[in-house]
């Protein structure tokens, strides 16, 4: 019998601290709800899993992001749908000015309520904002250079299915289809568009058997304001090309329309539709030195982001301001133009459409991913508090077993006294 040191009572007295260690882990564990509290829970565990909240977060950030960049995508198509309603309006109004039961006065009144709708679609476009941000005035358009504006037309050729050049003689054009204009010696050709808002028409062409194409785009090119149009190229795939001469959105041209009259003044229709079957290929664009497209971070990560570029939805750069429905002449060329800025509106509007259509696909996998990861970082992180409650009752039992049994240890020693007596 030993009285300095009593074994089973250190023994008892290691395996009661232990266990209350244990229960006190538990207690940790069940008051959080969490399985790693400190690192040394689990140290790899918490580098895991607090990569996985840095994710999570950006996921659910993201989310909010693209929420905001539809908003801002939904201003700026709602304020083109009003630009779209007042082109309508200016086209209607176009179309009235264009028919002769109209006096000059009837037109001039016309003419004013076409150019206070001109001037609103300016300040749709300059006013339009989102968060103070401009939307609709080019501010958040692509970095691009100096461009003049591309007219293409596909609808001639020369009979035979052949391509255009500086030689064809304008009484062998004919339409895609092979079959002749009808162009003759004798007729009239005369060249109108809008450039910076005002309608010009040429003297006219008058044709014989060897005015060629050469002519022609002379004529074009050297309307009543010299060097409206410049150059032309063609071939059976690309048609008929012609360039503005300036560039910028002033030097555009708007409406380009090439007019067959006969000898008796009678517009001859095939041969007009086909010869202005234009279609603007190249928009005409102010240079920017800075790139203005909005980006929209839509990720977690560095990187993750896209852009989205809004052009400029101004009356000068759709090519209807100040135009003029003044005379019958004027009204027909009003008429083309606001079509085609009317297809400008159109393809803005569709872009964003697009955008808005990404953009929901986009918040609904930012959505699913934050989920699946969110799952994935409660498998590390967070306690299975079933699985832990056993734990902590087992410890707890433990521990008060450890105690009666140290109790009993500390009995042992009293033996000693009997050998005294």
């Amino acid at each position: 019998m030993r009285i300095n040191h009593n074994i089973t009572a250190l023994n008892t007295y290691n395996k009661l601290t232990a266990n209350n260690q244990a229960t006190s882990k538990s207690l940790e564990k069940l008051s959080s709800g969490l399985k790693i509290n400190k690192a040394g829970d689990n140290a790899a565990g918490l580098a895991i899993s607090e990569k996985m909240r840095g994710q999570i977060r950006g996921l659910d950030q993201a989310s909010a992001n693209s929420s905001d960049a539809i908003s801002l995508v939904n201003t700026a198509e709602g304020a083109l749908n009003e630009t779209h309603s007042i082109l309508q309006r200016m086209r209607e109004l176009a179309v009235q000015s264009s028919n002769d039961t109209n006096t000059d006065a009837d037109r001039a009144e016309i003419q004013k309520e076409v150019q206070q709708l001109s001037d609103e679609i300016d300040r749709i476009s300059a006013t339009t904002q989102f968060n103070t941000k401009n939307l609709l005035d080019g501010s958040m358009g692509k970095k691009v250079g100096v461009t003049a504006n591309v007219y293409t037309n596909t609808a001639i050729v020369e009979s035979g299915n052949t391509a255009i050049d500086a030689a064809t003689t304008l009484v062998t054009l004919a339409d895609k289809n092979g079959k002749n204009l009808g162009i003759a010696t004798g007729d009239t050709i005369t060249i109108s568009y809008v450039k910076d808002g005002e309608t010009i028409t040429t003297a006219g062409l008058a044709v014989t058997g060897a005015t060629d194409f050469a002519d022609l785009a002379t004529g074009i090119g050297t309307a009543a304001t010299s060097g409206a149009i410049v150059g032309y190229g063609a071939s059976v795939a690309s048609g008929t090309r012609f360039t503005a001469a300036v560039t910028g959105f002033a030097g555009a041209v708007h409406g380009l329309t090439i007019t067959v009259k006969d000898k008796d003044g009678v517009i001859k229709a095939n041969a007009t539709n086909a010869l202005s079957s234009f279609t603007e290929t190249t928009a005409a664009a102010d240079a920017r030195n800075t790139d203005g497209q909005a980006t929209f971070h839509i990720g977690s990560n560095t990187n993750q982001s896209m852009q989205v570029s809004i052009e400029n939805m101004s009356a000068s750069a759709l090519g209807v301001s100040s135009i003029d429905v003044d005379t019958q002449v004027n009204a027909e060329i009003a008429v083309k133009a606001v079509d085609e800025a009317i297809t400008k509106v159109s393809a803005e509007r569709s872009k964003l459409g697009a955008v808005q259509n990404r953009l929901d696909h986009t918040i609904n996998n930012l959505g699913t991913s934050s989920e699946n990861l969110t799952s994935a970082e409660s498998r590390i992180r967070d306690v299975d508090m079933a699985a832990e409650m056993m734990e902590f009752t087992k410890n707890n039992i433990l521990s008060q077993a450890a105690q009666s049994m140290l109790a009993q240890a500390n009995q042992q020693p009293q033996g000693v006294l009997q050998l005294l007596q």
